[in-house]
């Protein structure tokens, strides 16, 4: 599976409190995700785009362990998050919301809205405007079945269906 997208770039340690602001916690989804990012980019709710990556810095997701963060990413169409390392929870419940999360430990010729291809299985990032590529972590064919299915459980539902 190959995703082509516009980049919105981020710095190292973006936490989960900041993906999902927790005094929006009880907050319908829609209001929730009115809020992503805010505190590093007010723009980032109100303008990104379906298929669009985050490219960050080391330590992405990290902190508390609520789902909501890679849920919320999920709500707003990012297509991808790149990042040299992720926060342990973040990365799972990531894939469990159908969201691909790519170790890349060269993300730093990568900038804000260039755009890139992702090889998800073959472990590849090109920047199209550089043309330069750089080696990513594959995705194992475990998490890419998550992915492919759109999240773990339309997944589990189509496993018991089989």
């Amino acid at each position: 599976m190959t995703l082509t997208g516009r980049v919105w770039r981020f710095g190292d340690d973006v936490n989960t409190d900041v993906i999902a602001p927790g005094i929006y916690m009880k907050s319908p989804l829609q209001e929730l995700a009115e809020h992503c990012l805010e505190s590093v980019d007010a723009s980032f709710a109100s303008s990104v785009q379906s298929g669009d990556i985050i490219v960050s810095g080391k330590n992405f997701g990290m902190g508390s362990s609520r789902e909501q963060a890679a849920q919320v990413l999920e709500h707003l169409g990012v297509a991808a998050v790149i990042a040299p390392s992720f926060g342990g929870i973040f990365y799972r419940n990531a894939f469990n919301w159908g969201l691909p999360a790519i170790v890349c430990a060269a993300v730093n010729g990568i900038e804000m809205s260039q755009r890139i291809e992702v090889d998800l299985a073959g472990g590849s990032i090109t920047n199209l405007d550089s043309g330069i590529s750089v080696a990513s972590d594959a995705i194992p064919d475990h998490l890419m079945g998550l992915i492919d299915a759109g999240g773990l459980v339309p997944y589990l539902e189509k496993k018991l269906k089989d």
